[in-house]
This record gives structure tokens, sequence and C-alpha cells, in this order.
């Protein structure tokens, strides 16, 4: 039997998890020929690669010493805890990167409850031990403390600790002595992880992943708790709700460095890949064909936020965008249900509209980005949470929101959050910086990170995850600022912008295309305005005295997909197109939204 370990990787967001996962591959001469070594491998996506986050987790293994190592990249945002808690049932330990500059943060604190909590051996690496005044010791002091108010047993707590830069590509047990490769950290891997938990008998395995190929569909994946499994086989899959289907396991994949091979049998301990099984979900068992045995199924995170996603019918409609009709809509929203976890979709009283539920606005909003670029075109609503009755009373989702920022913004930050209802639980300063701690309802942070970042010179740092369902907390203000509504269909004008300029600021450019109903601006003042932006000069033969003044305008605001689904207000969608975000009133004439409103 092959000596095996299966660790995950935990990390907030930029403290080099993938980097380090690219320095072990490398370790293992698993690169291709042809790839840019400059590319991080496992960030596959566009969207992850543009953002610098990672959306979905990913296996790879690396063969050292004869160990085969299994490694489990997760993401670090809550937004994507559906994605977590699943990966982490496949891991017998975790690796938990830190920065040692930035120290322990609240998404690093979100997943290693999970991990914690599953009972599953730490070793901390603090990374980026280069970087001038760095603080190893007093992060690993802070890692500690976290492992200790997260409950962690004594063998958690009695953790190894690495030291070095994934990015210099060293490991080492003391900082301050750097050595000329990773293989501190591989040892430490083999000397501490546990190997798999097995037990004898019948197989069993959980599918806490899935995969899809063009050519032979959806490829399950999971950890073999007990038991062999072989080509061919015939299986039990044990359903969530308890049913039984008879099936066969047409091939076998195990991992191999970046790509999946055949093989004729996996014994238990090992992570693999299963081809043939139909209509399974995650959470369901593969069990014996004679005598099936179900696991528990994996409990996922409520969501706690939903949006309209409908058809476009703008005027513009179907001109960049390849899949227009609510068929192709629906199509991809069930695909998408198949692999997204914490996602949901119901429909609404109209046939070419779907309410979509989630675990917030990132989770949301990745969705969207990525039916953009595959040629779709969509309409979105303002994101609500959701509400819930507990016991009587009207309960909503409250978050944890830490926001890191400097001393002489702090003032400015605090008033904000508690504008809009949230209350301030820590205050911490670290060198001339303040973290400051607050519980606050989750549709008080839609919008938030705009107005953080103006207040305080674009350097707060925001991060939030969900603490729990909780008494509403009132109502607050929402946006202050009305819109410009665009009168007449055709092109902006620079002339006619210009005369406008007072009124407010401007969201087009001129000789863009616009539609009557379109938001082109926003108003200075509140309440909504109707502006003529197609309207042009008026040339006679007569010439004027002195010259045209050149027309001079400020440079438009362009949003970015989620600074638009926060700008929003409830009369309002966010138009999608592969080439372009528009905003637009719900109703585009204005003798209908006049009459909305009575």
């Amino acid at each position: 039997m092959q000596k095996i370990r299966n660790i995950a990787i935990i990390a907030h967001v930029d403290h080099g998890k993938t980097t380090l996962v690219d320095k072990m591959l490398m370790l293992g001469k698993l690169f291709r020929e042809n790839e840019n070594p400059g590319d991080l491998i496992l960030d596959s996506n566009d969207l992850e690669r543009e953002r610098g986050i990672t959306i979905l987790s990913k296996n790879v293994s690396v063969i050292y010493k004869d160990y085969k190592i299994n490694i489990i990249d997760t993401p670090g945002h809550a937004d994507f805890g559906g994605e977590v808690e699943r990966v982490l049932n496949m891991a017998d330990g975790v690796l938990l990167l830190v920065d040692a500059f930035e120290g322990t943060m609240p998404q690093t604190r979100f997943v290693l409850q999970k991990a914690l909590v599953l009972g599953l051996k730490p070793i901390v690496v603090i990374n980026k031990v280069d970087k001038p005044n760095c603080r190893p010791e007093e992060v690993q002091e802070q890692v500690f403390e976290l492992m200790f108010n997260l409950d962690g047993n004594e063998d958690q707590l009695n953790f190894p600790t690495i030291y070095g830069s994934a990015k210099q590509g060293w490991m080492s047990n003391d900082w301050k002595k750097p050595s000329t490769d990773i293989t501190a950290l591989m040892d430490s891997i083999i000397e501490f992880i546990p190997e798999p938990r097995t037990f004898e008998g019948t197989p069993q395995m959980l599918i806490t992943s899935l995969d899809y190929s063009p050519y032979v569909g959806r490829i399950a994946i999971g950890k073999l708790l007990r038991g062999t499994i072989k080509q061919g086989m015939q299986v039990s899959l044990v359903k969530r709700d308890g049913t039984i289907v008879r099936t066969k396991i047409k091939d076998l994949l195990t991992y191999e460095g970046l790509s999946k091979k055949k093989t004729d049998f996996v014994l238990a301990g090992d992570i693999c890949a299963l081809v043939g099984i139909e209509d399974f979900s995650i959470g369901d068992t593969i069990a014996d064909y004679e005598n099936p045995e179900g696991l528990d199924p994996i409990a996922i995170d409520e969501p706690t936020m939903s949006m309209l996603f409908t058809i476009n019918n703008s005027p513009f409609f179907g001109r960049d965008g390849k899949f227009v009709t609510s068929r192709h809509l629906k199509d991809r929203l069930d695909r998408e249900l198949e692999k997204n976890l914490a996602l949901r979709v119901e429909k609404t009283d109209s046939a070419d509209s779907f309410t979509v539920f989630g675990r917030g606005v990132l989770h949301l909003s990745v969705l969207i980005e990525t039916m953009r670029r595959e040629g779709y075109e969509l309409q979105v609503g303002q994101p609500r949470v959701i509400i819930k009755m507990i016991d009587g009373e009207k309960c909503e989702p409250i978050e944890y929101l830490t926001v890191d920022l400097p001393d002489n913004f702090a003032g400015k930050a605090i008033e904000i959050i508690q504008q809009r209802k949230g209350e301030m639980r820590n205050m911490e300063r670290k060198n001339d910086r303040t973290l400051l701690e607050f519980y606050m309802p989750s549709r008080g942070i839609i919008g938030l990170k705009n107005i953080m970042m103006t207040a305080t010179a674009g350097e707060a740092v925001i991060a939030h995850r969900f603490k729990s369902f909780e008494p509403y907390r009132g109502d607050f203000e929402k946006r202050s600022v009305g819109a410009l509504i665009a009168m007449e269909t055709g092109l902006a004008i620079a002339y006619a912008m210009d005369k406008l300029q007072d009124r407010g600021r401007f969201f087009v450019s001129p000789m863009e295309e616009i539609y009557e109903g379109q938001v082109v601006g926003e108003n200075t003042k509140a309440g909504d305005l109707v502006v003529n932006l197609t309207k042009t000069k008026k040339l006679t033969n007569i010439r004027a005295s002195g010259t045209d003044d050149k027309v001079r305008l400020a440079p438009p605001i362009k949003f970015s997909l989620e600074e638009a689904l926060e700008y929003i207000q409830e009369d309002e969608f966010v138009e999608l197109t592969p080439k372009f975000i528009r905003l637009r009133k719900i109703y585009l004439k204005e003798h209908e939204r006049k009459r909305s409103i009575k």
C-alpha cells in the first residue's frame, strides 16, 4: 500500500497559498514543459487570476520520498464557505499559512475553525519572513491564541511551526537561518500529519466534490474511507434522503501531479475520481452493492442573500450576447446548481425571471461575471438579505466585520458603520494602524466598501464573515442622491453633456449609445431627474461672435460589477452583456415609473 498524506491548505486571501503549492509541485518536478513559470498553476480560471483569489478548490498530488501527498487548495473567502467545508472532509491535516507581517486575519479564522472542529492536525507555516518589519515570533503567539480561542484540543495546540518565503522558495525551522529549498516543510508533513484513518469493511466513500468533462459528463470526487474500489465494479449510491440507486463505476482515476490518471483499483485513504455514476449530488455516499451503508451528509452554510435574475429586455438586447432567452438562463443556472453547493434557485411568478440565493455579493457576482464571459445577457436586481421568522421574531443575518485602517481615519470609519447599525466589539492598535471589530447586519455591508474606500483614501482593508441570524436591527438611510435618467434613445452628445455637468456626474462617455430609461449619471440632489443627452447644437448660417468654447467634460464613472450591484436601488436593474454593464430603471418610460410609485 502506498504511503499517503492528505492535506488542505488554509490561508487568508493573498497570503501566498497558491504560490506555496506551486513550489511543492516544482519539488515533484511536475511542471509541463510549455508552461510559463511565472503563472500560478492552480488559479487556472481567468477570474481567479484577475482577482488574485481562489474560488474553486482544486486537487493535486506530489510524490516525495515514496509518500504520495494529496494537496487540496481551499478558497479563503467566507463567501465560498460551501466549498471549504466539503473539501476539509477529504483532508487528515491542514497547513495554516500566515503572513509574517499581517498575522492572523478574519478569514483564516473562518476556515481554521471548521478544520479544528473536524479534528484535523495543523502545521503552521509563517510565510513572507523576507518582508521588512515582519514579526514572526509575535505572529506565532497570535496563532496559538487564535487556536486556543477556537477550542483546539491539546494535540492541535501542540503544533509545529515552519518559517520561510514561498516566493523565494525556502522553508526552515528557524526564520533567521534561511535554507535553500522547502524540504523542511515536506519532512514535517510526513512526520506530523497522520496517515488517513481507514476502516476494515465494505467500500464507503463520501462524494465531496465534482468535476465536469464534456466527454464523460459528471465526475464524482472524494476520499475512500474504507475498503477497496475497482474499475467496472457494481456499487450502490446512497442519496441524502436515504434512497439507494444501483450503478457501476466505468472508470477510476487518481490524481498524479496536476492531472488525473486511470487506475485499476484504489485503496482506502486515497482521494479518487469516479466516472459513470449517474445523477449524484454532493453529500451522497458510494457504498457496497450488497449491503449499502450511507455516511452522514455534509452540512452546508445557509444562503444569506438573494437577487432577481431575469432575461435582458432592454432596447439593446441580443446585440453582443449569444445566450439571451429564458431557456438559456434556466439551463445555465441548473448547471451551476450541480456544483455550486451554497446556491439555491427559485422560480418567480414571471416565466423569465428567477430568484437566486447565495452566500454574499461576491459569491453571486462571481457567478454573474462567469456567465457574462460565456456569452450570456441578463439583468439582475438589487441584492437583498434573507429575513427569517424565528420564534415569531423577525431576524436578519448578522456578520462579523473587521476593518484595518490607518489611525487617523478610525473615527470616520466608526461613524459610517454605526450609521448602518453596526455594533462595535473591539478596537486594537498595531504600529500606526487600528483594527476595528463589529457585529453588523449583512444589508449594511452592501455598498459599504465604496463608501469606506472614499472615506479612508483607499487605505481600509475590510473583511467579514457570517455570524448568525439575529433580531432585526431597524432601518437605516440608503443612497441619498437620485439618478439622472436618459429621456431619449440615441447617441450621448458632448454638447448636451457639457450643459448638464452642474446637475451631477455621468456614467457614460460622449458618443456612447444610450436608451430611454437608462441611468446615465448620478444627480447631485435627492430625487431622480430625466435629462436629454442626445440634444445637438442648432447650427445656423450666421456665424456667432466669438468662437465656440471647447467642451471640457469630467471623465465618466465606470462601475465594476460588484460596485454596480451595490449601487442600484430597488427600482433599478443592472443590465449585463459580454461587453457592457449598464444601469437602468425597471420601468423605462417616465409615465410607467410615476404610475408604479402611486
